[in-house]
């Protein structure tokens, strides 16, 4: 019995013991915890830092370079003659020309054609002579010679940007604006290639040391590139999104029908249709085709403003726009907490709202393209001195901004525009097919206005997309949707 006893104290005690040291051991493991957590998150943010610094320096490191706002690109200067800016055809549009005594020139053969899209690079800079900086005096040129030029003191060639540019849309569109101030742009909406960009007045960038002088004592505003920054009411072309707005409100859409007058009253202002025209009883396809003002009035007096500030939101007004160069943010106001009186107005593109030629341009590429919107963009590849390919820009998407189902419907509406209604002389016997708004928007209280064309060809496989503002067309007697004509007679040409 005492050996019993003996045996199960032992057992006891080491049973106390263990129980001791287990309890120890968890109140260390307790304190240990902080610690491991400290480990941990200090190992985390170490592989965090070395991910990003990877990232930067195999993917980032160029781009930031690149930034046009990077001053360290003009210390490349110094070892490389910078690079020449050339069309998708092949054109060159902006060189380097050294003459005997070694003075570099920056020259541009086709003067005040590309002057805004090409920009300048004395003075300051603007276009793609900014944005593209950073490649035009990166040279990658045979390492021999970089040696050779090297050890004898002379300069690399630099790479050349080669442009989505095409010189004969551009041509084209430059001739066809004539003397009328305004902007023209045109986009491939399935890629967000920029074929033709003019904005007039213009500047001949060879003389731009002469230009800024001028244009600091005057009133002149050449300088400025109206497709990217100019800042206009759409006018009817705004109708295409009420128009949208209204569809997805009514699904019963086709059944809506409106007896215009030429004129009428509309939460307490009066709205009159183009030359005060009576168009009769319309259907929602009718009020398009003949941009008929009292039939869209009526149609936003029935909508929900903060779903239509929504829509205007998808489709970019108020944000930034996926480009890389120099431009102005539209702006659109209008919501369900705004005057009412406002909106008879702003359904039909005045009031307060305001877009860049580019911006209208985007809105119809994502319309044409299916409801997806592609980033616009203007240089394509860059090459070294010896044509050889060094960079390649591809297509991006932006995102869908509306479904396929809408784009498809909107398309349909807008061919009612060049089939029978208000573009229609203007595209008659054209071979090819296309889908538009055309836009009348008064800017002053004297009733003056600007003259708006947007649209796409090929509605079953859309090629191109585009936009034209005249400025105050109402007294030059110009016509964008005729200029928009010529450009997509020289595209199919």
């Amino acid at each position: 019995m005492k050996s019993k006893r003996s045996t199960n104290k032992a057992i006891m005690k080491k049973y106390s013991q263990g129980s001791r040291e287990a309890q120890e051991k968890q109140k260390n493991d307790k304190k240990n915890v902080p610690v491991l957590v400290i480990t941990y998150f200090v190992i985390f943010i170490f592989i965090g830092m070395m991910v990003h610094l990877v990232k930067y320096v195999v993917v980032d490191a160029d781009s930031d370079i690149a930034n046009s706002y990077n001053k360290r690109q003009n210390l490349y200067a110094e070892t490389v003659i910078k690079g020449q800016i050339i069309s998708d055809d092949g054109v060159v549009l902006a060189e380097t020309k050294t003459d005997d005594d070694g003075n570099e020139n920056r020259v541009y053969p086709y003067s005040n054609m590309f002057a805004h899209a090409v920009g300048y690079d004395s003075n300051g800079q603007a276009g793609l002579e900014m944005v593209s900086n950073y490649y035009l005096l990166t040279s990658n040129q045979n390492i021999l010679y970089r040696i050779y030029h090297a050890l004898s003191d002379k300069k690399d060639m630099g790479n050349n940007v080669i442009t989505t540019l095409d010189y004969d849309l551009q041509s084209t569109a430059y001739n066809a604006l004539g003397d009328n101030d305004g902007a023209v742009v045109a986009i491939e909406p399935s890629t967000g290639k920029i074929k033709a960009m003019v904005s007039k007045p213009d500047f001949d960038p060879n003389q731009i040391s002469s230009v800024i002088e001028e244009t600091a004592n005057s009133d002149s505003s050449c300088l400025l590139n109206r497709a990217t920054q100019g800042m206009y009411p759409p006018g009817s072309t705004f109708k295409i999104l009420t128009t949208l707005e209204y569809i997805r409100e009514n699904p019963n859409y086709k059944s809506y029908s409106y007896e215009c007058e030429g004129d009428g009253i509309f939460n307490s202002v009066s709205i009159h249709c183009y030359n005060h025209k009576v168009h009769g009883t319309v259907s929602l396809e009718d009020s398009l085709a003949y941009s008929c003002n009292t039939s869209f009035s009526n149609i936003g007096t029935k909508l929900d403003m903060d779903a239509l500030n929504k829509l205007c939101g998808d489709f970019l007004y108020n944000k930034e726009l996926p480009y890389d160069g120099y431009y102005k943010k539209s702006s659109y106001t209008m919501t369900s907490k705004t005057d009412k009186s406002l909106i008879p107005q702003t359904v039909i593109g005045q009031g307060e709202t305001l877009i860049t030629p580019l911006h209208n341009a985007m809105v119809m590429c994502a319309i044409a393209n299916g409801g997806v919107l592609m980033k616009p963009y203007m240089m394509d590849r860059i090459e070294n001195c010896d044509g050889s390919v060094v960079k390649k820009f591809s297509k991006d998407s932006y995102g869908r901004i509306i479904s396929s189902a809408e784009a498809q419907t909107l398309t349909e509406l807008m061919m009612s525009v060049t089939e029978y209604g208000t573009a229609s002389d203007y595209f008659s016997g054209a071979e090819y097919t296309v889908a538009g708004k055309t836009g009348t928007a008064e800017f002053n209280e004297n009733k003056d206005s600007h003259s708006w064309f947007i649209g796409f060809s090929n509605v079953n496989n859309p090629d191109l997309v585009v936009c034209v503002l005249i400025e105050n067309a109402s007294n030059t007697g110009a016509s964008a949707t005729s200029i928009a004509r010529k450009i997509f007679d020289a595209y199919y040409n």
